[in-house]
């Protein structure tokens, strides 16, 4: 029985009566729109959430290749001030976190995520026009601080409109976006910095200015384009959004109780005593370390293997191009099958032979292949990571504050990484960093396998209490902790 299923347990007394209702006015209609919702959902959705991403990852890690085209020269910056415009960004960026997944459902995400990315696309343009060090860590404080909220808010959106058995392969195609930010980061830059001199800017400003500009106007566009919820979602027709609702709860993905999903302190401080979310927190933070490390670093990296100027910038494309294409297939496995777990796994394995490979050898031809090992590790891992600490708690406080824990320990990781990568660990070998690096992959696979035993044996106590004849009239509020939901794994 997969993790998700609880649906497919014998007993016939498992349907109360909300899903019983639903099922009886849907009747016949339920196969065609199993095939039919989700397909409208992800034409409508994905698109919009996978640019959301892209974006992210472009206007907060293209300063790696401003970098390479000259801005640290620029700028009069030594390493040690690269390293702390990097950390500016994630502080602001940390602390929004929180608030901002708390804040969603209360201000809405049809205008809290447009609207943060509006925001944060001005604060990137004005980069490209800063003309000292200052001016450039002021800017990077607020893009932190605009962005924070993102990718745990994309998360948990997401999660409101798809049961869990259905959420990896969505969150892994949003992901995988930011491997292809990393390619398209690099063919963009190449293209870009042949602007150098017109209007009097060099040619790493125009990299801000020119993508900083379109994020900016797309905010502004999907304003108007983004739904609120299943229940307003303007494509949807009527039974289409009957049928969503009714498979979200009775998946565990929403309460039945709305009251259940509203705010509260006391499931704030549920999710905190969970061992599962502390487990997989701190498998975020070694994933983030190495995650950003290689997103902030890999053009430079590249760079000191040899490559040069804007080939230096286009021969960083091909590693991120590669991670994308394995974490979309990976995550129709993942999905498929419903082992988050071993997807972690198995790509971390990847990742520790890639960071294996570049520590051993001095060659630059083998340092380079590595890449291609180490960057689809790690961004094929980080999405399986992410779904799991989403699939497995409920309800909405307690999995939005869940999923808050996990991206902050995610970009704590990021805030060691600005460092491990030049200032503690000089280049090009970057040998301290390479350890590092692998041995967290090491821990990630070791938490990984800790995290599924523990979830595999709860699951096990779930099935005894039910087995022993446990009903549906059990204290109210238990959410994941219910003998009913099932943990994925």
């Amino acid at each position: 029985m997969a993790s998700h299923e609880l649906s497919s347990l014998p007993s016939t007394d498992l349907k109360d009566p909300v899903e019983a209702g639903v099922e009886e006015v849907l009747g016949s209609e339920a196969a065609v729109l199993e095939q039919k919702v989700w397909r409208k959902l992800d034409r409508w959705l994905m698109p919009m959430a996978m640019m959301f991403y892209l974006l992210s990852f472009v206007d907060r890690s293209n300063i790696a290749n401003a970098k390479v085209a000259g801005m640290q020269t620029s700028l009069k910056m030594t390493n040690y001030d690269y390293s702390i415009a990097l950390t500016v960004t994630y502080i602001p960026y940390i602390l929004a976190e929180f608030p901002s997944n708390i804040l969603l459902k209360i201000v809405g995400p049809d205008l809290m995520l447009p609207g943060m990315i509006a925001m944060w696309g001005i604060v990137a343009t004005l980069q490209g026009v800063v003309h000292n060090y200052s001016g450039l860590l002021a800017c990077r404080f607020f893009l932190g601080l605009c962005e924070g909220g993102l990718f745990p808010g994309i998360t948990l959106y997401l999660s409101f409109f798809y049961p869990r058995e259905r959420l990896q392969i969505r969150v892994a195609a949003y992901f995988a976006s930011a491997s292809l930010s990393g390619a398209f980061s690099g063919l963009l830059a190449a293209g870009i910095v042949n602007m150098d001199g017109i209007g009097g800017r060099p040619g790493w400003a125009w990299i801000f200015i020119l993508e900083g500009l379109f994020t900016t106007i797309f905010g502004v566009v999907c304003l108007f384009l983004l739904p609120r919820s299943p229940e307003t979602a303007r494509f949807l027709s009527s039974s289409e959004r009957s049928y969503v609702l009714s498979r979200l709860k009775k998946d565990g993905a929403v309460s039945h109780d709305t009251e259940d999903d509203g705010f509260s302190w006391r499931e704030v401080s549920k999710c905190f005593s969970s061992p599962h979310i502390w487990m997989l927190s701190v498998a975020l933070f070694f994933m983030g370390t190495t995650l950003y490390g290689l997103a902030y670093f890999e053009p430079v990296i590249v760079q000191g293997l040899g490559y040069a100027g804007n080939h230096a910038q286009l021969m960083s494309a091909p590693p991120f191009a590669v991670a994308f294409v394995l974490s979309i297939i990976t995550a129709f496995t993942s999905d498929r099958f419903g082992r988050r777990g071993l997807t972690a796994i198995c790509f971390s394995i990847l990742a520790t032979i890639g960071f294996a490979m570049f520590y051993a050898s001095d060659s630059h031809r083998v340092q380079y292949g590595s890449l291609f090992l180490t960057i689809p590790g790690v961004y094929g891992a980080a999405p399986a990571l992410v779904t799991w600490i989403t699939n497995n708690s409920a309800p909405h406080t307690r999995r939005a504050t869940a999923v808050a824990i996990g991206f902050i320990n995610s970009n704590a990781g990021g805030v060691l990484a600005t460092w491990l990568f030049g200032t503690l660990s000089p280049a090009p070998e970057y040998k301290k960093a390479t350890v590092i690096c692998l041995a967290f992959s090491v821990g990630v696979v070791v938490l990984s396998a800790a995290n599924w035993a523990y979830l595999a044996n709860e699951n096990r106590k779930k099935t005894a209490e039910r087995e022993a004849g446990r009903t549906r009239e059990e204290e109210h509020g238990l959410g994941d902790q219910s003998a009913w939901f099932v943990y994925n794994l």
